[in-house]
């Protein structure tokens, strides 16, 4: 019997027919004629709206943990998914369920034909993005945490006007469509601030932080600074995770254990915690240090240093930048359990390959390039001639198939001081993961 609605994997073949969200046209006009023919659906529930280079998903997570945790219903929408397009749009901490995804479709197709045939094909991303407004109107939510796709005055996230607009930390990617340098990238991604909304600025590059705080002023937006050196007072590291003090707007959040790894993980926490308490004052609410607790030492953020085994001890990565390949290696190394990494890489053509592999030049470190199944990947053959030159061809060796590589790096890492590193970019960490969490990569 054929079902009244089409299969979810039907409706994600639909979506990516559309032009990809790795393109940026930079025009709003797109989607406001959606959302105007859906009632604005994005004026619904009063928005939470993050944009950055790296730790925006985390960052994400952590405001919509907090907020369910402080007795809100939340919907959350992040870029890009893993391992299923439904990861993108969340209700109440679950993404949303096949027939919920199948039905809003359903519902969002006739609006966007009759749209389409004014203004032009909308794109992936405009698409989906159009749902998880539709989604999270017909919710009934108190929240909404809104993850930027790319940049921000034109991202089509932006036709949301967020209460509390946060800016994690800024470096360059995507330099072909939001500018050559970190300056231009924060002007782009400034424009999520805007009349009404509090600012919360993380830690950023010397060139990005006036242009942010220019923005906020010429809108009237009160900034909170939630740089690492205001907010972490204290930080141990663990091999679990570590050990935190923040300071938050009224009072500090003292002995909280965060299962994340890296300075970068507490960085995101902390700007969590100042975005959750900005969203919630607002309201006349505050955030209790025990929420704090309780909510952190439950977080997860699937993708970001993963662990997936613990023998050996194994982690997959959407780091996909050179600023995020770093901080993903500097966490990796505070461990003390740990000698060697064996890096799986696998990246795609149009990224900072070279940056990249410079972040691991530590001498513990040997790269096995690999490739993914994206389209836009590099060949594995380009990527471990590029990593022979930047780290030596004695540390590479080149193995396209990805599950082959993931078992060329488990065998090699029995010793018991070796962990692997599957990493390079989101598609890597998500084909990674499926592979590991199996009982015998294949």
């Amino acid at each position: 019997m054929t079902s009244a609605l089409p299969a979810a994997a039907a409706v994600e073949q639909d979506l990516l027919r559309r032009w990809p969200e790795s393109r940026l046209e930079p025009s709003l006009e797109r989607i406001r004629a959606v959302t105007e023919a859906l009632g604005r659906p994005q004026d619904a529930v009063p928005v939470v709206h993050l944009t950055g280079t790296n730790g925006k998903t985390t960052t994400a997570r952590v405001v919509d943990d907090l907020l369910r945790g402080s007795g809100l219903r939340v919907g959350r929408y992040t870029s890009p998914h893993l391992e299923t397009m439904r990861e993108r749009i969340v209700v109440d901490g679950a993404p949303l369920d096949e027939d919920r995804f199948t039905a809003v479709h359903a519902r969002l197709r006739p609006v966007l034909e009759r749209v389409e045939a004014r203004v032009g094909g909308l794109s992936f991303f405009e698409a989906v993005t159009a749902m998880a407004f539709l989604a999270f109107a017909e919710a009934g939510l108190d929240a909404v945490v809104l993850e930027v796709g790319m940049g921000g005055t034109w991202d089509a996230t932006n036709v949301a006007d967020g209460r509390v607009a946060v800016v994690t930390p800024i470096s360059l990617d995507h330099t072909e469509y939001l500018g050559p340098d970190e300056a231009a990238i924060a002007r782009e991604k400034a424009g999520i601030v805007k009349p009404g909304s509090v600012a919360v600025v993380a830690d950023q590059p010397a060139p990005a932080l006036p242009v942010l705080l220019d923005r906020a002023r010429e809108v009237g937006a009160p900034v909170l600074d939630a740089r690492r050196e205001v907010r972490v007072l204290r930080r141990t590291p663990r091999d679990d995770g570590q050990l935190l003090d923040l300071r938050g707007e009224a009072g500090d959040h003292r002995d909280l254990f965060l299962p994340l790894l890296g300075l970068h993980q507490a960085g995101n926490a902390a700007t969590a915690v100042t975005a959750a308490e900005a969203f919630l004052a607002a309201g006349g609410r505050g955030l209790g240090t025990d929420t704090v607790r309780e909510v952190l030492a439950q977080v997860r953020s699937p993708g970001r240093l993963e662990t997936v085994r613990g023998a050996p001890r194994t982690w997959v990565d959407a780091s996909h930048n050179p600023a995020g390949m770093a901080a993903t290696l500097a966490a990796v190394r505070e461990l003390g359990s740990v000698e060697r990494v064996l890096v799986v890489l696998a990246v795609l053509a149009d990224k900072d390959v070279v940056g990249m592999l410079h972040a691991l030049r530590d001498p513990a470190v040997e790269v096995v390039a690999s490739e993914n199944t994206s389209p836009r990947r590099l060949p594995a053959a380009d990527l471990g001639a590029a990593a022979a030159e930047v780290l030596g061809a004695d540390r590479v060796t080149v193995e396209p198939d990805l599950a082959g590589a993931v078992r060329s790096a488990l065998d090699r890492a029995s010793d018991g001081v070796t962990a692997v590193l599957v990493t390079g970019s989101v598609v890597t960490a998500g084909e990674a993961a499926a592979l590991l969490r199996s009982q015998r990569p294949s």
